[in-house]
């Protein structure tokens, strides 16, 4: 007996060292220690708590400082939330007149949080800050599950720090909800690639294909990005483990969600009649199908007819190197050289094989930052930077996925390692040199600690010191990105355009920061504190810093003010009257108005004739009176005024019904776009709705403002009982 009571001591011993709880003996006693070890494997991970945290403050702190953002979405989601129909079918204006130019997803999380807490700046950016904080939360549990809690955290970490990540977290913009549905599109398709039943595989691909489409829903035709990784991973491994007649079945279910959730709004639209529904903004024939393919599709890629081209103002010119240049690069081009070097040494040590589990992850994710990187690199339309928001969470997975990989020994870490550190810290290089002026201290640190870092992993094979060293090179690479979003913390970024990054660069900039910029590091009032009044531009003066920078150089400025005002320039544009190239305060539209006073008369006297509509020309021109609420308008023509050629027979059908009475009419000299009285932007010759404004000035009787700055607004005209004969002359002007 002695010898057994022994061995029973010593197994018992041996099992308590092991076990996170006591031994038991009892049913009971084992299914609470079952139900122990679970809560501890899904209780949160103290490094996923810190990536939280981080994108909090990154994403909150301040928010209130950003005032409404981009006003045109803010109008849209205050016009959302008081109709229904407005809300079913995006109105921006609350007489149901005309949608916004993209599809409502977004716009509908905004209107809901505005019915729930009222309309304030906090119930529209909070959802948008929330969102950002999702996406790094799915890129964590993305890399957990196949590389590992080294991954993860790296790979959160990344997409925490960049730049434009924060600046579309604290933005009304769609692109934060596009990100999150793209992240959770592929993180959905990943699980499905894991060994499972049948069953719960198809499920997890047509969850993928759910988020595709809600993506869809967001930002259109961008949301397919993710589309061709996720199907090639899935018919390259799927096949091996469940056969090939369930993978392609399995596929066809995935895309006929996506299909599904993603025609839905524009099924909708198509199929209301159009009397009954706003007019689809930026096309020609009130179609969402023009507005799918178009100006949000091919128009983006290809160019569009009259539009100017993405030349220097939206981007810079197209090209292979285009991602790491003065525009973009600084936004999300940091870690791009590491990333890629790292992720071919893995696809060199996978060799793709079906039964490696990275081959569907690398081929899935991978999928998608190659496909989004060479339409970003090769698109010759309309493209704004930042759009590279989207590409971010690629990059940042694929940079987490390569330092597990290096830490862990699952590539050729004495070759890959050294290149990966090599090409990091030169890709870097090449991105701080478009910033004279900024992080002047960092470049000998990046050379030291590459060249280290290499050496250290072409020289050793020790695990920690492969850690080390890439723990060093990943450090030193993400200094300049984490110093750029805290900067973005600094001022107002209330503008059309988000950028994240030092103020004084902003300022500069296309779309830069219309607030006033920051002196301290969260601003005053605590986390959610005004940092001064948005849209009061404050100068910036050449090499001084305009707002927070916390290590950087305040060079790279440029003369002008953060609000747009007098001086500033974008893009070689020379000043323009009414601020900036668009005119208006925060970078935005100066508005058929011409200026608050006019607006004001204008209104006064809608007021005292018996009230109704005022449409406009520019959309973003009508934005910020909307957003007041003093009077309903309605711009007819588009963001700018002239992506939308609405016809003179829609204009009286209209009027016919009530919705329109009043509408100002260009100014002389032919409103060309972006609220700039007679000047467009070079190449640009779209008329928008300028015929239907001149069919206006024939039917409609002009009333005549007693001071000059009404009538510097443009021409006001009473269109009441006017329908046929602004039917009569828009048929006459057709005929000619």
């Amino acid at each position: 007996m002695l010898p057994r009571m022994s061995y029973s001591w010593e197994t018992s011993s041996a099992a308590s060292s092991t076990a996170s709880v006591a031994p038991v003996t009892t049913v009971v006693g084992v299914a609470w220690g079952a139900r122990a070890r679970t809560l501890a494997r899904r209780a949160p991970r103290p490094e996923l708590a810190a990536l939280i945290v981080l994108a909090g403050v990154l994403n909150l702190w301040a928010l209130s400082r950003n005032g409404w953002a981009n006003d045109y979405y803010s109008a849209a989601v205050r016009s959302m939330s008081s109709s229904w129909h407005d809300f079913l079918f995006a109105s921006l204006d609350r007489s149901g007149v005309m949608t916004v130019d993209k599809p409502p997803l977004a716009l509908w999380v905004q209107a809901l949080s505005v019915r729930v807490f009222g309309y304030h700046q906090l119930s529209v950016l909070v959802p948008q800050a929330l969102m950002g904080m999702a996406s790094v939360v799915l890129v964590y549990d993305l890399l957990r599950r196949r590389f590992g809690r080294v991954g993860g955290f790296v790979g959160g970490l990344a997409l925490a720090v960049t730049p434009i990540t924060v600046a579309v977290s604290r933005h009304n913009n769609p692109d934060a909800l596009l990100a999150l549905c793209s992240v959770a599109a592929l993180w959905c398709a990943v699980r499905g690639l894991d060994p499972a039943p049948t069953r719960r595989s198809t499920r997890w691909l047509v969850a993928a294909g759910v988020c595709v489409g809600l993506g869809f829903e967001t930002k259109m035709g961008a949301a397919l990005v993710v589309v061709p990784g996720i199907a090639a991973a899935w018919m390259w491994v799927a096949p091996a483990a469940r056969g090939r007649l369930h993978a392609l079945r399995a596929l066809l279910a995935g895309g006929a969600a996506m299909v599904i959730v993603g025609g839905a709004w524009p099924a909708l639209v198509e199929l209301t009649p159009a009397a009954e529904r706003p007019w689809v903004s930026g096309t020609s024939d009130n179609s969402i199908v023009s507005l799918i393919f178009g100006y949000n599709g091919l128009g983006r890629v290809d160019g569009q007819t009259g539009v100017p081209g993405g030349g220097g103002l939206f981007g810079s010119a197209p090209g292979p190197l285009r991602l790491l240049n003065s525009a973009l690069g600084g936004q999300a081009g940091w870690l791009l050289g590491f990333a890629l070097v790292s992720s071919f040494g893995m696809l060199a040590a996978s060799r793709l094989r079906r039964s490696d589990p990275r081959s569907g992850w690398l081929v899935a994710v991978g999928g998608a930052f190659l496909v989004t990187a060479v339409l970003f690199s090769a698109a010759g339309g309309i493209f704004h930077p930042y759009y590279v928001s989207l590409l971010a969470p690629f990059a940042a997975a694929l940079t987490g996925a390569g330092a597990a990989q290096l830490i862990g020994g699952g590539v050729h870490a004495r070759i890959v390692g050294p290149l990966a550190a090599v090409a990091g810290v030169a890709c870097e290089l090449v991105v701080l040199s478009n910033y004279p002026g900024q992080l002047t201290w960092l470049a000998p640190v990046l050379i030291v600690v590459g060249a280290l870092a290499a050496l250290a992993l072409l020289a050793f094979r020790q695990r920690r010191v492969r850690a080390a060293a890439v723990g060093a090179v990943l450090g030193a690479l993400l200094l300049a990105p984490s110093v750029w979003a805290f900067d973005t913390l600094g001022y107002a970024a209330s503008s059309t355009f988000p950028a994240g990054g030092p103020a004084s660069l902003a300022a500069a900039g296309f779309g830069g920061p219309g607030g006033r910029p920051g002196g301290a590091l969260f601003g005053a009032g605590g986390p959610f504190g005004a940092g001064g009044p948005p849209g009061r531009g404050a100068s910036a003066r050449p090499g001084a810093p305009g707002g927070l920078q916390l290590f950087g150089g305040g060079g790279g400025g440029a003369a002008g003010s953060a609000g747009g005002g007098p001086g500033a320039t974008a893009g070689g544009l020379p000043p323009q009257p009414g601020g900036g190239p668009f005119g208006g305060a925060r970078g935005g539209a100066g508005g058929a108005f011409g200026g608050g006073g006019s607006l004001d008369t204008v209104v006064s006297y809608v007021r005292r004739h018996g009230g109704g509509t005022i449409a406009v020309s520019s959309q973003s021109s009508a934005a910020s009176a909307i957003i007041k609420g003093d009077v309903e308008v309605a711009g007819i023509g588009g963001f700018s005024g002239r992506e939308s050629d609405v016809s003179a027979a829609w204009l009286a059908q209209e009027v016919g019904t009530g919705k329109i009475r009043w509408v100002v009419g260009e100014q002389s000299g032919g409103g060309a776009g972006r609220g700039v009285p007679g000047r467009g932007l070079p190449g640009d010759t779209r008329t928008g709705a300028r015929t239907a404004l001149q069919a206006v000035a024939r039917a409609c009787r002009k009333v005549t403002l007693s001071t000059s700055a009404a009538a510097a607004a443009g021409t006001l005209y009473d269109c009441h009982g006017a329908a046929a004969k602004l039917a009569g002359a828009g048929a006459a002007q057709s005929s000619t």
